[in-house]
């Protein structure tokens, strides 16, 4: 349709649209690469306009004018998520930042709590039927122009036409402003790619085939992407698309076919990256454009089954505070997506959410595991929504996890460095025991290597994997478990308590090669118990002892013979040449264990109730 036909008398120059805005104005402007450039310039250039109240959402246009003091005189910025262009005017207190949910911000204005005088935003050109498209900004732009009593649009043809609910009638805008520009680019910057890549293996585990996922903003939450390619039918439910969403759908990881809610479509509110993405979301039908009251609601979020959503932050405590829109005092970014969908992914049937985060920041210098926030900085998400933190060395498990238990699970996956010292505070502040060992100071990366999963007799898949210090509860759950005929056969007497000083000098001595534990577990109920540990210590330089425990049920699976093979793998590579074992004499299981694996193995009979075994690896 062409304006200049249809409507000649809305159609201005931005000189005399902005000619429009009244001296102390509540302006509105559209959201990061949607914003209108032309319009902000023209507003901006226009000195009779003073006292001018901005809201904006992501800013990058203003980040040009924000180090003039006559600028800062006439406009106050005010921001709902601080953009990497704006991070230093922030610093320098020449914006405002407004910490709001994301999907709270459109109730702001259709309450009238922010008023709104003005909009500019940026549209498509309209079709045969007067509708332009919000294209690649619509989370809360549809609600500020609703809002607004003056609504200005910059009608670029280089906007994508978006499918979803991105429409708006010529009618609802008062003046158009015809002018063709490239829309604003959004490319991440440079990074660690290892840590990224180490990060990335760390939340493929957690990730299941026909999950449904939401991205971040921020370069780490969009590089973990690329590590998902080898998943299958994932599903998207996020706020924000970046070019790292293209190489998933075009090899089909991206299909959507198992979602739950909107099944085939990928459901988003914003769209900030490269030309090639504009032009790739531009008129697709499989992305489906929605405001953030609704992408971002947590009832909505929740009907996604397997919603997993991954986001950032800046710091994390001891105890699971998370820290995403401020460096101590100096505001950085916002609390933007990450609670909605904390809380959402939470709600929903197989939901989790994963916090992932590099260890260090300030190369290598400065914790991101910390034992306290940084005094000023803000707590985004409090410790009672986080569920997984992913760092470049582990996972953490946090819901449902007492202190102490944080503590050991986000030390474990600290930077070595900073281990000791955490573990240190911890101590002194009585979150943990006085006398508990701080995790290994080495990169356990190697450890990956030693994770396997095996499908048992009764259907389940168990993993298998080195036992760590924050597994310390759940052993002791496990120990409780066991009948006492099983703890006899293990222990060769009726041990009757798995204290904490116990389950220490068992973990304390594994150093991963001389000395190793194997945990099997099996999930039950939403989380994973442990249902075996198979343990080699070292007996001599050539040959080291092996113990198993099995729980009853699971039991003549073949979980001992399978932990057998498993820990003589490893200890084959520590330089071990056989293991040897004592058994009671009337634990034939056992017994018919060994003996399998090791037919040539050598049984010595001890005077008392129990026989020695030795078996050598070259015999097996």
């Amino acid at each position: 349709m062409n304006l200049n036909e249809h409507c000649p008398e809305k159609v201005v120059s931005a000189e005399e649209a902005v000619s429009k805005i009244k001296g102390g104005s509540r302006v509105f402007v559209g959201t990061g690469c949607g914003e209108p450039q032309h319009l902000i310039k023209a507003m901006v250039g226009n000195i009779m306009l003073q006292d001018i109240i901005v809201y904006q959402m992501l800013s990058s246009t203003f980040s040009q004018f924000v180090d003039d003091e006559f600028f800062l005189r006439r406009f106050s910025l005010k921001l709902f998520f601080i953009s990497a262009y704006m991070r230093k005017a922030a610093f320098e207190g020449k914006i405002d930042y407004i910490p709001s949910y994301l999907s709270y911000i459109p109730k702001l204005f259709y309450s009238h709590r922010i008023g709104l005088d003005v909009a500019l935003i940026q549209v498509s050109p309209p079709d045969r039927f007067g509708y332009c498209s919000l294209g690649v900004s619509v989370d809360i732009t549809r609600a500020g122009m609703a809002n607004a009593k003056l609504v200005i649009a910059q009608v670029n043809p280089r906007m994508p036409r978006t499918r979803g609910d991105s429409f708006v009638h010529m009618d609802d805008i008062n003046y158009f402003v015809l002018h063709e520009e490239p829309l604003v680019e959004a490319l991440p910057g440079t990074k660690d790619d290892e840590i990224a890549k180490r990060i990335g293996h760390y939340v493929s585990q957690l990730v299941d085939d026909g999950a449904t996922l939401q991205i971040g903003f921020g370069h780490l939450p969009n590089s973990i992407l690329q590590y998902l390619d080898r998943k299958k039918n994932l599903g998207i439910h996020t706020q924000l698309i970046t070019d790292s969403f293209i190489p998933l759908i075009e090899k089909k990881v991206i299909t959507g076919r198992k979602k739950t809610l909107i099944p085939g479509r990928i459901v988003a509110s914003l769209c900030m990256g490269s030309e090639k993405l504009y032009q790739y979301v531009d008129d697709n039908p499989v992305f489906y454009f929605r405001s953030s009251e609704y992408v971002n609601a947590q009832r909505i979020i929740a009907r996604n089954d397997n919603m997993i959503s991954i986001s950032s932050a800046l710091e994390v405590d001891l105890t699971g505070q998370i820290c995403t829109d401020s460096v101590g005092y100096m505001f950085y970014s916002g609390i933007g997506d990450q609670v909605d969908f904390l809380r959402g992914s939470a709600m929903s049937k197989g939901g989790f959410a994963i916090i992932a985060l590099p260890s260090t920041a300030q190369n290598g210098n400065v914790s991101r595991i910390v034992s306290h926030l940084s005094e000023g900085a803000g707590v985004a998400t409090t410790r009672g929504d986080v569920n997984f933190v992913v760092t470049e060395y582990g996972i953490a498990e946090l819901q449902g996890k007492g202190i102490s238990q944080r503590v050991m699970e986000l030390a474990q996956i600290a930077h070595p460095k900073f281990r000791e010292e955490l573990i240190a505070v911890a101590k002194k502040r009585h979150y943990i025991f006085a006398d508990q060992l701080p995790p290994s100071q080495d990169d356990l990366l190697f450890l990956e290597g030693y994770k396997s999963t095996l499908r048992l007799k009764n259907g389940k898949i168990a993993e298998f994997r080195p036992l760590l210090p924050s597994d310390e509860f759940a052993s002791r759950n496990f120990f409780y478990s066991l009948q006492e005929e099983t703890i006899y056969y293990r222990f060769f007497y009726r041990m009757k308590l798995f204290s904490h000083e116990v389950i220490q000098q068992q973990w304390a001595s594994v150093d991963y090669k001389k000395n190793m534990s194997i945990i099997g577990l099996v999930q039950s109920r939403g989380h994973k118990e442990i249902m075996a540990i198979g343990s080699y210590a070292m007996e001599d330089e050539t040959r080291a002892e092996a113990a198993f425990v099995v729980r009853e049920d699971f039991q003549g699976m073949g979980i001992a013979s399978y932990l057998l093979e498993v820990l003589e793998k490893i200890a084959k590579e520590n330089n071990y040449r056989g293991f040897s074992a004592t058994v009671l004499r009337e634990n034939s299981a056992m017994i018919h264990v060994f003996k399998k694996q090791y037919p040539s193995a050598k049984v010595l009979m001890e005077g008392g109730g129990d026989i020695t075994i030795l078996m050598d690896f070259d015999e097996a």
